[in-house]
């Protein structure tokens, strides 16, 4: 239940994100973030705020463990739209690589989303994010971030 405590801090961030999505593209936006992590509930919660200065934008994450079925499920939040995305991503880490899904709809299409967690070491962090338009047959990665603890 304690998956995310490596998180906590205050964190530097590089990210690629793909300029069109599922569109075969090979465009790729780069940008700097700056994220303050938090741990909640004796580590069953985890809560986030990124800003990512080039673009005048913030983020913000909660995940939150079950008990029951030993999963988490990530929330995403945008200052663009100022809505919580209702579609969590759920999943476990195992040793140190976490992988989280959902099945959601982006521009018209059913999609299955995947984020992927993986600790390098204390202060080095990957997230990567990748979409399936069929049934996982293939994933097409469109957003990854470097994070270098601050």
């Amino acid at each position: 239940m304690n998956d995310f405590d490596f998180l906590e801090g205050t964190w530097t961030s590089t990210h690629r994100y793909l300029s069109k999505r599922l569109a075969g593209c090979d465009e790729w936006e780069e940008f700097t973030g700056r994220t303050v992590a938090t741990r909640h509930w004796n580590g069953m919660a985890s809560v986030d705020e990124i800003f990512f200065p080039e673009r005048g934008d913030h983020g913000l994450t909660i995940r939150i463990y079950d008990k029951d079925t030993d999963l988490w499920s990530i929330y995403w939040a945008s200052s663009k739209t100022g809505k919580l995305d209702p579609i969590p991503v759920v999943g476990r880490f195992e040793g140190n690589r976490g992988e989280f899904y959902s099945d959601e709809v982006f521009e018209g299409t059913p999609i299955r989303c995947r984020f992927v967690w993986t600790v390098l070491d204390k202060d080095h962090l990957r997230w990567e994010q990748a979409f399936s338009a069929d049934g996982e047959r293939t994933w097409e990665t469109n957003w990854v971030t470097d994070f270098t603890r601050a």
